[in-house]
């Protein structure tokens, strides 16, 4: 007889052990520029895909911190980084979102690189550069208008700075369609009342106005950058980024993973197997 057989067990098929997990890996995003119409914060490096593993290993899990916003005239803090052991993008794993560029004072106006690339600030300063596969550069700003650049997304671009608006952040990401958007940018901060950047796809924070404070990226474990500081608001304050977030999944056919640390949430949903990781742990399948 011909091929290959299949082990039986009480009549049925026996089910081949599991070999490989879908992951996302989104790192924390950066913090806006601080002073005035600072640069909006990159947000944090995105990675998804399918890796093999092996049964019975222990695998870490780190899920980077957001930077945070400063209320003085500093370069934006960038994320940090999240990662799956070293089977996603080896030891370095999702980068952290890029900090947005200050104001003219002192220099630093430039987006710093990141997962994706902060927002320059008003100073025509430029977006920083993202990762590759990980994000997108962040916006440029314009002296002429005073106003920051949007930091990059993990979907898209942040903003140039193209007339008296904040620059937008770019974009994030719904994985797996799943109703939750992962690694928007931070919006530039503005010169007026009413011209500050949005956050990218909700979870970036929006850039600060002459009379609106900043905001940090709103909602935690999504990688979203913080807002870029506005103009002439009293002590100006750049917001700060999102935490990241690990999450894996299965069909729910497997059985469960053998053991975790770190206290994820685990669910079965939609015939997968889901272990969401909002902090640093650890699991074994």
């Amino acid at each position: 007889m011909s091929g290959i057989m299949l082990a039986v067990l009480g009549g049925k098929p026996a089910v081949a052990p599991l070999s490989s997990v879908e992951y996302l890996v989104v790192a924390g995003g950066g913090a806006g520029g601080g002073n005035d119409s600072g640069g909006g914060g990159g947000a944090g490096g995105y990675l998804t895909g399918t890796v093999g593993i092996s049964l019975s290993t222990t695998y870490a899990i780190t899920v980077g911190a957001g930077g945070t916003g400063s209320s003085s005239a500093a370069q934006g803090a960038s994320g940090n980084p999240s990662k799956f052991g070293t089977l996603v993008n080896g030891s370095t794993g999702a980068v952290g979102g890029g900090g947005g560029g200050k104001s003219s004072t002192g220099g630093l106006q430039d987006g710093l690189p990141g997962g994706s690339g902060g927002g320059g600030s008003y100073s025509n300063g430029n977006g920083g550069t993202p990762t590759s596969g990980q994000g997108f550069v962040g916006g440029t700003g314009n002296s002429s208008f005073g106003t920051g650049g949007g930091g990059g997304g993990a979907g898209g671009a942040g903003a140039n700075v193209t007339g008296g608006n904040g620059a937008a952040g770019g974009i994030g990401l719904n994985w797996n369609s799943l109703g939750t958007f992962y690694a928007g940018g931070g919006g530039g901060g503005g010169n007026s009342a009413t011209v500050a950047g949005a956050g990218g796809s909700g979870v970036g924070g929006n850039g600060g106005t002459t009379t609106v404070q900043a905001t940090n990226a709103p909602t935690a474990n999504t990688g979203g950058g913080g807002g870029g500081a506005g103009y002439s608001v009293v002590s100006p304050t750049a917001g700060s980024g999102s935490s990241g977030v690990v999450i894996i999944r299965y069909a729910d056919t497997y059985t469960a993973a053998a053991s975790t640390t770190g206290s994820p949430t685990i669910t079965t949903t939609g015939g997968y197997r889901y272990y969401t990781f909002t902090g640093n742990g650890s699991i074994t399948f």
